[in-house]
């Protein structure tokens, strides 16, 4: 019950990482709003958690939309105290020069202003609380780019220095700003980020630059998530935890 009397915000929840975020917060006793673009999934998960959990529809790149959801938590739990930025998207793995402007412009939508959005929402909140704690999920490929991915690894590039700016103009208000760089993960995104079929050969070309030999798992990314949004890490800001079996050493 690391957690018990607070109340979590996680965006992309409906799958993946968030899911499972989101479920183990929940385990540990914190009140959870379940958000997403995908309003039937946050429903289920929400459903699943139970009594401790809200459904709220919203797309991250709309800043009205960020900011009903933080409305629609409060309203539903009485305040918000942890927030994760966990929505994200990426283009496939392509040559650069083979991306369009309309597809690199929702790269950013949904990985960077994404992040804007909630700022702009979630941090009065947190001041009039006298505190909170914002994760965002940034990337190894914003610390140690793959090729074929090069205008997703620069939004995520921008998630972690992001944090780091957050976390030293927030710090004086006692808001802690965190950062976690998954290696590629099992999730729904996996092929679009391989750029080729998941098959087992093609899967072990990229196991190959893991040195602990497997991909990021959702139950790696809560645990993680777990650990920074409690008040064991409460003297932790501004880091990027590379959640990643060693990719980016």
């Amino acid at each position: 019950m690391r957690l018990e009397g607070k109340t979590a915000l996680v965006t992309g929840a409906a799958s993946g990482f968030g899911r499972e975020i989101a479920r183990r917060f929940a385990r540990e006793g914190a009140k959870v709003a379940v958000v997403d673009l995908n309003e039937a999934g946050a429903r289920d998960v929400a459903g699943e958690i139970g009594n401790h959990a809200c459904p709220i529809r919203c797309d991250v790149s709309k800043a009205e939309d960020v900011a009903e959801s933080v409305e629609t938590t409060i309203k539903a739990f009485g305040q918000i105290d942890i927030v994760i930025n966990n929505a994200g998207w990426s283009h496939r793995n392509q040559p650069l020069l083979d991306v369009d402007f309309e597809t690199f412009k929702r790269v950013y939508e949904v990985n960077v202003d994404s992040i804007f959005h909630m700022t702009k929402a979630i941090v009065p909140h947190f001041r009039d609380a006298g505190g909170g704690v914002m994760i965002n999920v940034g990337s190894t490929a914003g610390i140690r780019p793959r090729p074929g991915l090069t205008w997703y690894n620069s939004s995520k590039g921008a998630v972690n220095l992001l944090t780091k700016g957050l976390a030293v103009e927030l710090a004086p208000d006692k808001i802690r700003v965190c950062c976690l760089a998954p290696v590629m993960g099992a999730t729904a995104l996996l092929e679009t980020f391989m750029g080729m079929p998941d098959t087992p050969e093609n899967r072990e070309k990229f196991l190959s630059t893991i040195p602990l030999g497997r991909l990021c798992e959702p139950e790696d990314m809560a645990n993680a998530a777990l650990y920074l949004a409690s008040d064991e890490a409460n003297f932790i800001t501004g880091v990027i935890l590379e959640v990643d079996g060693g990719r980016t050493i």
